[in-house]
């Protein structure tokens, strides 16, 4: 009779955004550390050498599409439970400008911040995320699990052009903050990775040097370490997580 596969027991993370910058090399460093992966990003191309790269590692369950989708948040959550369940979201996925006109402003004022671009930067970067908790919650429950939101320090300091982005950010924040009141079983933290050499940046920056900011895999393994050592739910900077990081047990002032 044939035997049957034996059930892989490693913890299931659910992340998104994760074909490039922060949300991929959080994926890494994730896959490295034993979990199980379901990720997603619009970008089919750039998502499937995500996979190819992450499958050598670690069961990988790559889903191509919008957040902002019901029925791929839907997907997304299926694919978690079949693994076993979500013990770990991951809400990286997020938009500047919504979907700004050719030759617009990435960063408008919000004098001239047109409604409808408004309107998808606040669904991608708070509404969806959200939503897609609403979906996974059950297996969070069920594992003891957390929510990692990625935030931003325009949720929390008034840069000019960064309204919008900013007051989503905002949002997700106080959402993250709620729901850590709500469901004290779980972490839920609200992370400002600080600025970072990534392609978003460099849109909100055109023309500026952004070769001396983190790379994102400088960052990941402090995102990581929150994970492994279940730290109490809050807003945390990933500055302020390094540094305590690199502070010599038992060491001095």
């Amino acid at each position: 009779m044939k035997r049957s596969a034996p059930h892989n027991t490693a913890p299931v993370a659910l992340v998104t955004g994760a074909s490039r910058g922060l949300g991929r090399a959080l994926a890494q460093a994730l896959a490295e550390d034993g979990w199980q992966l379901v990720i997603t990003a619009r970008g089919a191309a750039e998502l499937a050498v995500a996979e190819a790269e992450l499958a050598a590692v670690t069961t990988v369950v790559a889903l191509p599409g919008s957040i902002v989708d019901d029925d791929h948040r839907a997907r997304l959550a299926e694919a978690a439970e079949r693994l076993g369940g979500a013990a770990l979201l991951v809400n990286n996925a997020g938009t500047l400008n919504g979907a700004p006109a050719p030759g617009a402003e990435p960063l408008p004022r919000l004098a001239a911040y047109p409604l409808p671009d408004l309107l998808e930067t606040f669904e991608v970067n708070a509404l969806a995320p959200i939503a897609l908790t609403q979906l996974v919650l059950p297996q969070l429950r069920a594992h003891r699990g957390a929510v990692l939101n990625i935030s931003s320090d325009a949720a929390v300091e008034a840069y000019v052009g960064w309204g919008g982005y900013g007051a989503s950010k905002a949002a997700l924040d106080q959402a993250s903050a709620v729901l850590a009141r709500e469901e004290g079983e779980l972490r839920v933290w609200a992370v400002d990775p600080g600025s970072m050499r990534t392609r978003m940046l460099q849109e909100a920056s055109p023309g500026e040097d952004i070769s001396g900011e983190a790379l994102p895999e400088q960052v990941a393994p402090v995102l990581l370490a929150l994970v492994r050592e279940r730290s109490a739910s809050g807003r945390y900077r990933a500055e302020d997580l390094a540094a305590v990081a690199s502070v010599p047990s038992g060491g001095g002032r």
